[in-house]
């Protein structure tokens, strides 16, 4: 039964013609892709002593608790599942695959490393997205992949990403839901670099290597990620944001934008309206950089609302792939995930509680004022009641119970790991 103080916010957002009982049934269709490596520091599991290196990944932190095997991983995942209101996939990386006591190089991995995890996924009702991984293998330690002059590497890499189209395709295909497979490089230079268009028409080169074959749309969706700047890639970065937008323009790929992959002046939400336009398709990976490109667990900040805006605004929200991308080993990792998940979901449920044809009618009418006044008001409505009846409806903690339910699960299991 609805709560008194919703029935009140209902009627509040009711005067403006929102109807949130409509608002709730839409959100509650809108899938977030979790990320896999918050749980672990991005370490994967290809080897018992994995650990990060180089890439432009850097991991900041030690708390207590961090997942050491796949097993501990899923379970952490299930905590969050629990815990977060909404659908939702889980995002892989290749390097999370069931390798068991052999060693699997990135050129040799198969769907049946990912088996385990197809299973799991159809066990917990979400489904499954992939990522390569070109980082973190002495492969990759001169700082370029697909890039790469050298052919040995080259041809590693490429691979490896023929490899990982095949897996998702496959996951696609037996979870009944597009995977979507999201290709993110690290190529680029730390200093000034003569030889730009050399390295980008071999990158070119490489993509079209690995694009020629054709997986079914309703297995798999390919994304390029695009980057500005990178730790170990100040100067130079091979797969920028105007060589990926038109690599993916001219061969129906589509586009990843994290938002922490741009200047942290930049209003990333400016640049949806652009693209979505020519585009039906876009994956978000929502992330919140500070100074260098960091990625800090979202919140519900400025720049989180207006992206979450610009993609309702835009009339192409379903059509577009939401997912996480952060980590943060400094503090308690359930706590991370379980935080920049809700804070997602939350700005895409305030962004379904504007009312965006009032606010088009009076921009149209030349009404400026009324434009702004509409807005302000909408600072003032219940939407902290209409976001507790969706966690309510959801049977998941509200916002007072979270800090709570976060430290039993550490004292219960993640002590255990110690």
């Amino acid at each position: 039964m609805e709560t008194t103080s919703y029935q009140y916010a209902k009627e509040r957002y009711r005067t403006i013609g929102v109807d949130t009982d409509a608002v709730l049934k839409r959100l509650d269709r809108i899938p977030i892709s979790i990320h896999c490596w918050q749980g672990d520091d991005v370490g994967g599991f290809e080897a018992p002593d994995a650990e990060l290196s180089g890439g432009g990944i850097q991991v900041t932190g030690s708390y207590p608790g961090k997942a050491q095997t796949i097993e501990q991983l899923r379970a952490d995942l299930e905590e969050v599942l629990s815990i977060v209101p909404g659908p939702h996939r889980i995002s892989l990386h290749a390097s999370y695959g069931e390798f068991g006591s052999e060693f699997v190089d990135r050129n040799e991995i198969e769907p049946k490393h990912f088996q385990g995890w197809v299973d799991w996924a159809q066990a917990n009702n979400v489904h499954l997205d992939f990522n390569g991984t070109f980082f973190s293998h002495p492969m990759a330690n001169d700082g370029y992949t697909l890039a790469s002059k050298d052919e040995e590497i080259r041809q590693f890499w490429i691979e490896h990403a023929k490899r990982t189209r095949k897996i998702a395709a496959w996951i696609g295909k037996q979870q009944g839901s597009p995977c979507i497979l999201n290709t993110w490089i690290p190529d680029g230079a730390k200093n000034h670099t003569a030889d730009k268009m050399g390295y980008r028409a071999i990158l070119k080169e490489s993509l079209d290597e690995i694009f020629t074959t054709e997986y079914p749309r309703e297995h798999m969706r390919d994304a390029l990620e695009t980057k500005l700047f990178g730790i170990g890639s100040e100067a130079f970065v091979v797969g920028s944001h105007e060589f990926y937008m038109n690599y993916a323009a001219r061969n129906g790929v589509m586009l990843c934008l994290d938002m922490g992959h741009f200047h942290t002046e930049e209003d990333v939400s400016d640049k949806l309206s652009s693209i979505l336009l020519f585009d039906d398709e876009l994956l978000m990976h929502v992330s919140r950089p500070m100074h260098w490109d960091s990625d800090h667990v979202v919140l519900f900040d400025d720049k989180t609302r207006r992206v979450a805006q610009e993609l309702v605004r835009s009339g192409k929200l379903e059509g577009c792939h939401l997912g996480l991308d952060f980590f943060d080993a400094s503090i308690n990792r359930i706590g991370a995930w379980v935080t920049g998940a809700r804070s997602l979901r939350k700005a895409l449920l305030f962004a379904l509680l504007e009312p965006t044809d009032q606010l088009i009618e009076y921009e149209e009418a030349g009404n400026g004022y009324a434009a702004m006044a509409l807005s302000e008001h909408l600072s003032v409505l219940p939407f902290g009641d209409v976001w507790a009846e969706y966690l309510r409806r959801n049977n998941v903690p509200s916002e007072g119970e979270l800090i709570q339910r976060v430290k039993a699960y550490e004292q219960v299991i993640l002590k255990e790991r110690l």
